[in-house]
């Protein structure tokens, strides 16, 4: 009779499947609903004050004194807030100005990072490896909020719109996760390119930027986000009221400094609750974030992982 040789025991079966992290192992039962219950949680979290703002919002000033406040239930669903705010005045003429800073902001700050990651990227530009290690220091090192106010207003661009966008135009963070994905595209089809005569500015539109619409997507939405929800440079630099745009308005409505011109009768009178108003300011605020964020939420996964990993 022949006897059947094991193998060691601190040694794995050769035809054993060789063993995997913890965290690529299927999850039991009580792991998917620990998850979904956490999941639950967090989306409820971020969702019901959400839910709070947006009905008390489309809340009459009866049901809002009847709740003492926040309106959790609604009851009886009125625009009169909206109307008050989107008839002119104060309100709409910020929104507009949020709205044109955002699209002219996001415009020159994509065209600059874009020219600049593109520039990095190729390593035998000229003087590319001074000009990286000049914007990493400024990641780290800054003039501080005094001299960046002395030069806006050496500039002469206080009380005008382009202090809204020229002292916060670049990111260098942007710039870095753009260089970095630019640099993962085959440098054989750049040469190619190179070699059929075409220029740098022919290579960047017609095969760089087509193969990098997933970092390109998602470096648009934070240049968006940040124009705006930004508020400080407004605060700092402009003086006239008119000029300023929607998140300062909001800002003013929440402090309940002063309201906006052609509210401050209606509130006094009874007609529109001061509550409501501020919460439709602030789901105007909210909705273009929230209408644009699903369109590009496709691409961020792969634009931020692959600009990141590969730079």
């Amino acid at each position: 009779m022949t006897a059947v040789i094991e193998p060691p025991a601190n040694k794995p079966r050769p035809w054993a499947a060789p063993p995997r992290p913890a965290w690529e192992e299927k999850p039991s039962r009580a792991g998917l609903a620990g998850k979904v219950i956490a999941l639950s949680l967090a989306c409820l979290a971020i969702l019901f004050p959400l839910w709070i703002v947006v009905v008390t919002s489309l809340s009459s000033r009866k049901t809002i004194d009847e709740a003492g406040g926040l309106v959790l239930v609604p009851k009886g669903i009125t625009f009169i807030a909206y109307q008050e705010l989107l008839g002119g005045g104060q309100v709409t003429r910020a929104a507009i100005v949020s709205i044109l800073v955002t699209l002219v902001g996001t415009l020159f700050s994509m065209a600059v990072s874009v020219l600049c990651a593109y520039g990095l990227s190729r390593s035998g530009s000229l003087g590319h490896r001074w000009i990286l290690m000049t914007l990493l220091a400024t990641m780290f090192f800054s003039a501080g909020l005094i001299p960046t106010y002395l030069l806006v207003q050496s500039l002469g661009l206080t009380d005008s719109y382009l202090a809204l966008i020229l002292p916060s135009a670049v990111s260098v963070f942007n710039i870095l996760v753009l260089r970095g994905f630019f640099m993962g595209i085959s440098q054989e089809l750049i040469d190619s390119a190179r070699i059929d005569g075409a220029g740098d500015l022919r290579i960047l539109w017609q095969i760089v930027m087509p193969l990098s619409r997933a970092v390109l997507a998602v470096i648009t939405l934070f240049y968006a986000v940040g124009y705006w929800s930004a508020w400080f440079n407004a605060s700092i630099y402009l003086n006239d009221q008119d000029m300023m745009p929607l998140q300062n308005v909001m800002i003013q409505l929440v402090q309940k400094q002063e309201a906006p011109v052609g509210l401050g009768q209606a509130i006094k009178t009874g007609q529109l609750s001061g509550l409501a108003v501020q919460m439709a300011v602030m789901v105007m605020a909210l909705l273009p974030v929230a209408v644009l964020s699903p369109f590009v939420q496709k691409h961020f996964k792969k634009g931020m992982l692959t600009g990141a990993v590969k730079g």
